[in-house]
């Protein structure tokens, strides 16, 4: 399914398959996650090079290996990191190439991604699955698990969330912020989870909430203020991060609180606090992209042992992605979304 131009409907298009060169590797795609990052592609709100088949949270396996690879071999089961780091740069080197240096971009993005039968990446961004991960029988689970849990535990770790702490997630119904209810959860914390859309909620308490608020037509900051019995929240982790929310999570973050920014879709948004609101309450502003390879592992390995499982509520063949897009861009998918491209 290829992109053509920005804000069009895809193209299912017959593309030559790829052929590993050095370094490189094939894999065949059995599902790819249709999340709100790459929707921003489809809408045309990022920028990217056309014609571009999107795609990255991949379930694959390796079909051919390029000269000079050995850490993978035919038959492998994978997944993919997203960002095309360096690995060389002070940040890849100390294990945060989130920040790298010399990032050459995304996968699906600067390079073709798993939107399609066959996959070629720099073998380095491949990510082997551990054992214990049946990725025949839920490819589209595993596939989201590089964003959808890896994103989340990083966040647990970021924002030093504690057992018993009050954890705020706004925008709770989301593809990623279910996810982050249901991993908080699995911290032992307690979770209030935001949103406007009444739909989503049952998903939410589902996940492990203790509280849900409608947030549609009353003050969110009055709202969370009661729900933490007027103390505000430990840990405010925002995934719409407009300047309403940022604001908002700025009024009700309590003494030694920490707000953890991740959604804003590339818009400039913006907000202010006080020096004094900072620092007279120990307070935290963290931002906070993706996951490293290291966190990607640490998720699969937690979903391999049981601990954790993504929550993916809709799937289509890869023909149908385009009707699936729009239920994505309408807010219509509780948890995430995977579209289905082949069979192990």
């Amino acid at each position: 399914m290829v992109l053509t131009a920005p804000a069009t409907p895809f193209q299912l298009m017959e593309v030559p398959d790829p052929v590993a060169g050095e370094g490189e590797a094939v894999a065949k795609v059995l599902a790819c996650g249709a999340g709100l990052t790459i929707q921003h592609l489809r809408a045309g709100r990022m920028k990217v090079d056309y014609p571009r088949i999107i795609g990255h949270e991949i379930t694959a396996e390796i079909v051919e290996v390029g000269a000079g690879v050995t850490d993978l071999q035919v038959g492998d089961p994978v997944t993919a990191y997203y960002y095309l780091t360096c690995g060389t740069c002070k940040w890849c080197q100390a294990d945060r190439e989130t920040l790298c240096d010399n990032l050459a971009g995304n996968i699906g993005r600067e390079l073709d991604g798993g939107y399609a039968e066959y996959i070629k990446l720099p073998a380095n961004s491949f990510i082997n699955l551990p054992d214990g991960l049946d990725h025949k029988a839920y490819p589209a689970e595993i596939g989201v698990v590089t964003d959808a849990i890896a994103t989340p535990v990083k966040l647990v770790n970021k924002a030093r969330i504690q057992p018993g702490e009050t954890v705020v997630v706004i925008g709770a119904g989301g593809g990623l912020g279910v996810q982050m209810v249901s991993v908080a959860s699995w911290a032992k914390a307690e979770v209030i989870a935001v949103d406007v859309v009444p739909e989503k909620f049952d998903a939410c308490q589902d996940a492990g909430a203790r509280a849900v608020l409608d947030v549609s037509d009353t003050d969110m900051a009055d709202a969370l203020m009661e729900a933490t019995g007027g103390n505000g929240a430990d840990v405010i982790i925002d995934f719409v991060a407009n300047e309403h929310t940022l604001a908002v999570a700025s009024k009700a973050l309590g003494k030694g609180g920490r707000l953890a920014v991740l959604g804003g879709g590339g818009r400039p948004n913006e907000f202010s606090v006080s020096g004094n609101w900072i620092k007279n309450g120990e307070r935290e502003i963290l931002g906070s992209r993706y996951a490293t390879r290291t966190e990607v592992r640490y998720a699969l390995d937690l979903v391999a042992n049981g601990e954790l499982w993504p929550i993916v509520t809709e799937t289509c063949p890869l023909e149908e992605a385009e009707a699936l897009h729009q239920r994505v861009e309408d807010g219509l998918v509780t948890g995430r979304a995977a579209v289905i491209i082949g069979s192990g």
